[in-house]
Formats: C-alpha cells, sequence, structure tokens
C-alpha cells in the first residue's frame, strides 16, 4: 500500500460567498486572528506527514504562491530592529524549497475538473484533497487522522461528522453499509437529500484521500450539478470498484467559506488565543449584555 504523501488544494474558486471582501484578495487569504485561511490547511497537511503541497490556482491567485516565499523586505527589516521574534515566525511558514508546487484551473468547470488539472504533479500514487475553505486548527487535525485510518483500511477515505438529520439537504451525505469503531464502510454518496431521503445523517467535510484512478474517470465525466464537473459523481463510480470508508473525525471543524462561518472561526480561536483570549472575552461580554 502506497503512502499518502501529496495533497492537491483546489484555490482557483472566486469566494462568491464572501464577496466583496474577495473582490480584492484571495478567500484562501482571508485572516483567521492572525494567520491566513490556506496556512491553517497546509499545517494540517503538514501534521499529517504530506510532503508535497499541489496547489490548483487560477487568474487573481498569485498572492497565494506570495505568501508560500520569502519576502525580502520584511525579513530584513524585522531583522534590522531585532524583532527577532516575528522573524522566526514568518521563516518557520516559509516551506523547503521544491515541496509546494502550482498548476492552473483555466476554467471554472467545478471541483472535480480542480483535482484532475492535478493529474501530472500528483502521478500514480494516492493523495489526499483539502478544501481551503474549512479549516481544522486543533490537532490532531482531520487528515492525520484521515490517514491514519487509511493506514488500517487502505482504498479511498471521506471524512464525514454527524448533523442533524434535519440539516442533510444542505450537505453531501454518505449511504453507509458497515461501520467499525470511526470507519464507516460505504456504498456511495448523496448530494444534499430531504431529510426524509438521506440514507444517514453523516456529512461529507472537504476532506478526502483518493486512489489516482479518480483522475481517469474525472476525466471522462459529464458535467452534472450546476453544470460543472463534480468531484462526488466520480466518487461514487469508485466506490462500485474500490474500497471506500468514511472516517468519523473527532474534533471541531470551522466552515469559513461563508461570512457567518468566517466571523464564527474568529471568535472561537480567538478566544484560545493567549495573548488576549481574556481581553477579548470581556469585549464580548459586555457587547452582548
Amino acid at each position: 500500500m502506497k503512502p499518502v504523501r501529496k495533497v492537491v488544494i483546489p484555490v482557483a474558486g472566486l469566494g462568491t460567498r464572501v464577496l466583496p471582501a474577495t473582490k480584492s484578495i484571495p478567500k484562501e487569504l482571508l485572516p483567521v486572528v492572525d494567520r491566513p485561511l490556506i496556512d491553517y490547511v497546509v499545517a494540517e497537511a503538514r501534521e499529517a506527514g504530506i510532503e508535497q503541497v499541489i496547489l490548483v490556482t487560477g487568474r487573481g491567485k498569485t498572492a497565494i504562491e506570495d505568501y508560500f516565499d520569502h519576502a525580502f523586505e520584511l525579513e530584513t527589516t524585522l531583522a534590522q530592529k531585532s524583532k527577532d521574534a516575528l522573524l522566526k515566525e514568518i521563516l518557520a511558514g516559509v516551506p523547503k524549497a521544491g515541496t509546494v508546487s502550482y498548476t492552473r484551473q483555466q476554467a471554472p468547470l467545478g471541483l472535480g475538473h480542480a483535482v484532475w488539472c492535478a493529474r501530472e504533479l500528483v502521478g500514480d500514487e494516492p493523495f489526499a484533497v483539502s478544501l481551503p475553505d474549512e479549516i481544522v486548527p486543533s490537532r490532531p487535525g482531520f487528515l492525520k487522522q484521515m490517514v491514519d485510518a487509511y493506514q488500517a483500511a487502505g482504498g479511498n477515505i471521506v471524512a464525514v461528522e454527524e448533523v442533524d438529520r434535519s440539516e442533510t439537504s444542505k450537505y453531501g451525505v454518505i449511504a453507509p453499509k458497515a461501520r467499525k469503531a470511526n470507519l464507516i464502510e460505504m456504498t456511495g454518496m448523496v448530494e444534499k437529500p430531504e431529510p426524509e431521503d438521506a440514507p444517514s445523517n453523516f456529512r461529507i467535510i472537504g476532506r478526502y484521500i483518493l486512489q489516482s484512478e479518480i483522475f481517469g474517470l474525472l476525466e471522462k465525466q459529464e458535467k452534472g450539478a450546476g453544470g460543472e464537473i463534480q468531484l462526488t459523481d466520480s466518487m461514487n463510480k469508485l466506490n462500485n470498484e474500490q474500497p471506500f470508508h468514511a472516517c468519523i473525525c473527532e474534533g471541531v471543524i470551522h466552515d469559513c467559506g461563508s461570512k457567518l462561518g468566517w466571523l464564527q472561526a474568529n471568535i472561537d480561536l480567538g478566544l484560545k488565543n493567549s495573548d488576549f483570549s481574556e481581553a477579548l472575552q470581556k469585549y464580548i461580554k459586555a457587547r452582548v449584555s
């Protein structure tokens, strides 16, 4: 069984749910407390043992590439002013040369198409997919839990969490077959089913571990919901050919793809920041009262 060494992170989206902020700033660089969304996602991947980060970018996203590079003027200024702690923190976020790669999604054809665009960089090996809208600040992260599950079960893995059945129409959910501890063998996935039709109340989170055979399916995949090439459609086909499991992940995941979710993430992580958590808590209590 080949190890999971690479993660594909699609960052070509326009971030329409958080406009107008994303008119000039890539959604993935929106800050949560003191770091951008993409930083949390890459840190989660590194913790899971991922060696190669593949960013699928688009027009107007070069600032993301700059973020994962040296900022010589900034670094020089911090050094001259003896701001050593800040300089150390900045340098720690710069990845080793050759460990971050970029490829372009030249048309907005959906998540499935974005993943397919990374096929040459992934090659013939299993790989992870992490959506940058959703961040997991706790440790172990969801991807680490999934890699551990993959080492036990092999095949393909999706991350899930349990939601109230009344909310299934908001998400993609799994059709379970058998469960063992935190692993659920699946028969398929259903996109946004009505509560009375939902095969389960386990909603799919934006974390996946997939075998490279998915690329051949994506290449032939017809457009689905929204007129886009849907990753879920090809995963359902792969489910007919290979083992597929859902990993029930422990911890909190923040959906920062919406304005409310982004605000909630800032409040939650701000309250956990030792530098100002007490002051922030007092401020929130005063405002609420």
